[in-house]
Formats: C-alpha cells, structure tokens, sequence
C-alpha cells in the first residue's frame, strides 16, 4: 500500500513515480499537465510537506514561472480537482496525493511540530463513518481526515 510513512524510503523513485502517474491520468483523461502545474506538483512532492500558495508562489517567481498568485492558485485548483494534490484544512497547505488511485479517502497524519505530512488510506474508518450516516440518513460527499500528533523525528528529537 503506498503511503509517505515517516519512513526513509527511495525519495526519487516516489517522485518519479508520482509524476509518470500523473502524465499517464493525464494523457488518458486528455488533461493537459503544464509546465508551472508540473512544477508545482514537483515541488509538494519533493519533501512530503504541505506547502502554501504563497510558498509555491516564492518558489515559482524563483524560477521565473509567474509571479502572480493566481499562477499558483490556478495550478493548485486544477491539481486538486484531479486528484494529484489535497488541501490540508489544519495547515491551510497543500500536499502532493502519494495514492496513485485517486478514488481514495485519504488520513493525514500531521506533525504538530515539523509539519511533515504522511497520508494513508481511511478505509476502516470510511466504512464505520458511512455505515454512520446511513443509519442517520446521511449522504457523504466529502472526507477527509487528518490527525495531529508527533513524527518518529520529533518524537525522537524530544526524547
């Protein structure tokens, strides 16, 4: 099962990966995956972090990509919209999707610390929040759920 762990792990083979998925969904859905929202997906892949828009911003009038922030905000959206990236409500940020199936309830796991972002599938607690809403009537649309706590690093670092 993909999923950013906390863990060391092959990071040029997961961005790799995660951006050959991309073009591949892209190509099939007949999606266009531009420079500046390539890069920009590159770029919340790069340190499994969650970044903001104006941090991508910075980072895109850097490399002379655009330097207004509906550059950002636009790639983002189209990002999102498709699957290859989630916002993170707790931080106001985003992050890269390291699930290559896009119809997943994603977790995150949220340092309170470092910030760091690991996500892993919900299906356990998918089933008991639909069977929930079911039993209420309920219609879900939309879940996500992230949960703050410590990494091994910082857990470590407190030691």
């Amino acid at each position: 099962m993909p999923q950013n762990d906390f863990k060391n792990h092959d990071h040029n083979h997961c961005v790799q990966d995660a951006i050959a998925a991309a073009e591949a969904k892209c190509t099939a859905e007949n999606l266009r995956l531009t420079p500046v929202r390539r890069r920009v997906l590159e770029l919340l892949l790069e340190g499994h972090r969650a970044l903001g828009a104006y941090d991508i911003l910075k980072q895109l009038q850097a490399e002379n990509l655009g330097s207004q922030p509906p550059i950002a905000y636009r790639a983002l959206q189209f990002l999102t919209t498709h699957g290859f990236v989630h916002r993170i409500e707790r931080l106001n940020a985003y992050v890269a999707c390291v699930f290559s199936d896009s119809n997943h309830q994603p977790t995150f796991m949220i340092c309170r610390e470092c910030d760091s972002v690991a996500e892993a599938g919900a299906h356990p607690v998918k089933e008991s929040l639909d069977h929930a809403a079911e039993t209420m009537g309920f219609t879900p649309e939309h879940m996500m759920i992230e949960v703050e706590g410590l990494c091994p690093v910082c857990v470590e670092a407190q030691a």
